[in-house]
């Protein structure tokens, strides 16, 4: 007996033992072969998951990136304002004492 596929050993002077193995065989190729095929749809369909969760994201990161550039530039021209709001009460200040 066959200990890893727990068949019959196969004997040359028995045709009808070697045709059943044959066929056993054949069944466990093609049941592997489906199992295989049915994990490769499986691993594709969450490629495309992945894929499009990714592309959902880099979208997302683009957006966050553009608006904190804008952001930015906001609070840098508020505080250019400010400063010339300082400058411009300092100067007052500055003429008043002299």
């Amino acid at each position: 007996m066959d200990e890893k596929l727990g068949l019959p050993a196969p004997s040359p002077s028995n045709p009808q033992l070697l045709s059943e193995t044959a066929a056993q065989l054949s069944s466990l190729v093609d049941d592997v072969i489906q199992q295989a095929q049915g994990a490769t749809e499986n691993m594709l369909r969450m490629i495309s998951e992945i894929d499009e969760s990714s592309n959902g994201i880099t979208e997302e990161m683009a957006q966050s990136k553009e608006s904190t550039i804008n952001r930015k530039k906001t609070l840098e021209e508020e505080r250019e304002r400010f400063q010339n709001a300082a400058m411009n009460v300092l100067a007052m200040l500055t003429g008043e004492n002299n």
